[in-house]
């Protein structure tokens, strides 16, 4: 039983920050970056029952990059919600303004 990813705009906007980073630092590394997050994604279609770290949140890190997808999980609607997709380095309290939905 397939899960439904939806991606906040806010969460898009850090896959694309990701990408142009990358890319600024080797030609086509930003597309192996994007590569990486939707075969993650790919991960949470199937299973994305992954522990909860704060307020519902769940996270799931990426393999080869310091970057963590945080998401929660509609079960009832069969869907994921990708919420942030931030750099393991970055202060979490830069973006906690953001609205989780349930």
């Amino acid at each position: 039983m397939n899960f439904t990813i939806r991606i906040e705009p806010e969460a898009g906007e850090d896959i694309q920050e990701g990408i142009d980073w990358y890319n600024e630092q080797q030609t086509g590394l930003g597309k192996e970056f994007h590569i990486a997050v939707k075969a993650r994604f790919k991960k949470l279609q199937t299973n994305p029952f992954y522990q909860v770290r704060y307020e519902n949140v769940r996270c799931l890190p990426l393999k080869k990059y310091p970057y963590m997808i945080h998401f929660t999980i509609h079960e009832e609607r069969k869907m994921v919600v990708v919420h942030a997709v931030l750099n393991t380095s970055r202060d979490p309290k830069s973006w906690k303004v953001r609205k989780i939905s349930t």
